[in-house]
């Protein structure tokens, strides 16, 4: 009887070893699912947007039309390793010095863009 007994009960720990392991199979799936829809949804458009704002501030040059982070819309006077000098309306005192990574929108002195 007590053979009958270890028999059943291996059985049974047997039965849910094999299901605790299914169900780690299917949290780790989840988990992969998951990971691929954050890449593709959020961190894949993120690098895109960002080489493009790369490539738009590294081609700039001076006499190009920018708008700002802030909203504002210049001239470049003059283009440094971070820093571009923009002068802001018709006002010849009017040149800030600003970083690259302040500008939004690059319109080249020629029109194209």
């Amino acid at each position: 009887m007590s053979s009958l007994f270890m028999g059943c009960l291996l059985e049974a720990t047997a039965s849910t070893g094999a299901a605790k392991s299914a169900g780690m199979l299917s949290l780790l799936l989840y988990m992969v699912i998951f990971g691929a829809f954050f890449y593709f949804v959020l961190l894949k458009p993120q690098r895109k947007q960002q080489r493009e704002h790369e490539s738009i501030v590294s081609n700039i040059a001076a006499g190009d039309s920018i708008l700002t982070t802030s909203g504002f819309y210049g001239v470049i006077i003059d283009v440094m390793d971070e820093i571009v000098i923009v002068e802001f309306g018709n006002n010849k005192n009017c040149r800030i010095p600003m970083r690259k990574d302040n500008i939004v929108e690059v319109e080249k002195k020629d029109g194209a863009e």
